[in-house]
């Protein structure tokens, strides 16, 4: 994977072991060579992600609707700063510019990328690893209520592993990029859906 995008949130928690995970996996992407793609602001755990992969000679390219120049305080020292109309705009050049997707911790913004990412991947928009770090068991629910999803059946078997679940970033990293696409939606018989 030659770029990912990573989805988190714009704010900075109390607890620390957020903002060191952010800057963590922007260390991480720089030196395993992968390029970050991520929501170009410059607060909270987007500017730590990209401060940390910049400051150890990453590439990172932000992509920031135009409303929200302002209020997230767009990143100006990037590799690219990509500014866009809308939020769908944002979503779809994190797809185009991007391998793979990563969420960190985040709020309201982050998970709607994150669902966004699986229903398109479900449905065959793409095919590329959709990857989630359970910080500090952070996203413990989130992984029960896919779960649940699974099990009472409206996710199907055939797009249960479409989120990839890890803890430690480099073994999660590892399993994103062994990837193997699953069948799409668009390609399954109405027998199977």
């Amino acid at each position: 994977m030659k770029r990912i995008a990573v989805y988190c949130g714009s704010a900075t928690p109390a607890d620390p072991v957020y903002i060191e995970c952010a800057r963590n996996v922007g260390r991480t992407f720089a030196e395993q060579g992968i390029g970050l793609v991520y929501g170009g602001g410059r607060l909270g755990l987007m500017g730590a992600v990209a401060d940390a992969c910049l400051a150890a000679g990453g590439e990172v390219i932000g992509v920031i609707p135009e409303a929200l120049v302002t209020a997230e305080v767009a990143h100006r020292g990037l590799t690219e700063l990509h500014t866009v109309g809308t939020m769908h705009q944002r979503k779809q050049l994190f797809t185009d510019l991007s391998d793979g997707f990563l969420t960190i911790p985040g709020g309201t913004g982050t998970m709607d990328e994150l669902w966004e990412a699986m229903s398109w991947a479900q449905l065959g928009y793409h095919a590329k690893p959709v990857g989630l770090l359970n910080v500090a068991g952070y996203y413990d629910g989130l992984i029960e209520f896919v779960g649940k999803m699974a099990e009472v059946g409206f996710l199907r078997p055939q797009h249960r592993d479409i989120l990839i679940v890890g803890d430690v970033l480099t073994d999660l990293l590892a399993r994103m990029a062994a990837h193997q696409p699953h069948t799409p939606i668009f390609r399954m018989s109405s027998s199977e859906l």
